[in-house]
């Protein structure tokens, strides 16, 4: 029979998670975003003049968001309140500027910390802009999404947008050596094991931390290796949102390594987008882009590849259809590069819209009626196949407009060919002219 004064299992405190232990207890502790935190950096330089303005921190998972926002307030003696817009409606804020305004009265300010706060809509965001003008909370917003993307400009204006980093390696060996001093023995893992565990948090503190925790709890005779922590531990899942701005981000590095001719670069975009769940479909039609903007008539060839890849991974699906793009990547970045119809294109159609009211010349209209020929439409028209050279040196711009130029191709793969036809029927041009 148990005595009535033992300590009942329900009230026993269970531990504290080794991320919670961790966190950090002054801004100078904070791992990753010397960036900002030191003198020089934004917030070092508000909380040296004793000036903190509303904030909108940015940056991935786990990279000390709420921890920031804690300290600054603890730095400034204002009163933390954390929110959440996923769990937080229109009542709710209500009551927290209502208790903001109480709390002001009294002498003390509130920093309002809002987790998520792009998950508000329009409404509620217009909702914090009174309280931030007159004083009543001094917010501070955590977000992973793009501020310009998800919150109002009225919102944006008034806050000031932190760019926080996702943690180096070197960062986070730090927090797991900091980690190890508060286990008291360090993590038995080999030196390859260990730089697997850095890699598998993918530059999230919060996710080394716990990954870290599992590893400690294990009884291990000897030390793990790579391959041993592999098949106990599940990579973090990479960050990739497929219509977010980490989309965007990540076509534009593909795009951008292909024009710059670095095949690996290019292979490694490519898979971290298939990695992400991106659809190759879309995949597929920006590789066919690229050979139309970036190679062009350098390698005619080019755009063929990239269809018949695109065919070929209609037919066969996933993944060996991704085979095919893969090759099509490969032959874009090494093919030789070429914006020459494409800035050719672009110019002509300014000045299409410049000159969009002039008429061709009279020599190159149809004449298909009597009044049409009487006024001359055609009549001087002179056939080409029958000119010396099939060429007869015609001006086809119209009359009103000098010749200009909008085509210029590099001296790089079959447009060197082009550029020897361009200097042939320029001289030849020339010369009917002088005729």
């Amino acid at each position: 029979m148990s005595d009535l004064f033992d300590t009942p299992k329900s009230a026993i405190p269970a531990p504290r998670p080794l991320a919670d232990r961790l966190r950090p207890q002054t801004l100078a502790e904070v791992i990753g975003q010397s960036h900002v935190l030191s003198a020089q950096g934004p917030l070092g330089s508000m909380i040296g003049a004793h000036s903190l303005s509303s904030l909108i921190l940015w940056g991935p998972p786990g990279v000390g968001k709420t921890t920031i926002a804690r300290l600054l307030a603890q730095q400034t003696d204002l009163a933390f309140v954390q929110i959440s817009a996923i769990f937080t409606g229109v009542p709710d804020l209500r009551k927290v500027f209502e208790t903001a305004k109480i709390r002001r009265q009294n002498g003390q300010g509130t920093l309002l910390f809002v987790d998520e706060i792009h998950r508000f809509n329009k409404a509620q965001q217009d909702g914090f802009l009174p309280y931030m003008e007159d004083g009543t909370i001094l917010l501070v917003g955590a977000t992973t999404e793009n501020p310009s993307f998800e919150l109002n400009a009225a919102l944006l204006s008034r806050a000031q947008v932190i760019v926080l980093e996702r943690l180096s390696p070197a960062d986070l060996e730090r927090l797991a050596q900091r980690a190890e001093q508060d286990l008291g023995r360090a993590l038995p893992l080999d030196g390859f094991a260990r730089e697997t565990l850095i890699e598998m948090a993918d530059g999230d503190g919060r996710t080394l931390l716990n990954l870290i925790e599992q590893v400690a709890a294990w009884a291990l005779t000897q030390p793990l290796t790579s391959d041993q922590l592999s098949t106990r531990l599940m990579r973090r899942a990479s960050k990739y949102d497929k219509s977010g701005e980490e989309h965007y981000n990540l076509i534009s590095a593909l795009h951008k390594s292909v024009r710059g001719s670095d095949p690996d670069a290019a292979l490694y975009w490519f898979a971290r987008m298939l990695e992400g769940g991106e659809d190759p479909r879309f995949l597929a039609r920006r590789i066919t882009r690229m050979a139309v903007e970036d190679i062009g008539l350098a390698d005619p060839q080019a755009q063929e590849v990239c269809l018949a890849s695109w065919q070929t991974y209609e037919r066969l699906g996933s993944p060996e259809g991704e085979l095919a793009l893969a090759q099509a990547v490969v032959y874009l970045a090494l093919a030789p590069k070429s914006n020459g119809v494409y800035a050719a294109y672009k110019a002509a159609r300014e000045a299409a819209r410049q000159t969009g009211s002039l008429p061709p010349p009279l020599h190159i209209r149809p004449a298909p009626t009597k009044m049409m020929k009487e006024l001359g439409y055609g009549a001087t028209y002179a056939y080409d196949h029958d000119a010396e050279d099939a060429f007869s040196g015609q001006n086809y711009f119209p009359d009103a407009l000098k010749r200009p130029v909008y085509y210029a191709p590099p001296e790089r793969g079959f447009e060197r060919d082009l550029n020897k036809r361009i200097e042939y029927f320029a001289k030849l041009r020339a010369k009917r002219q002088a005729d």
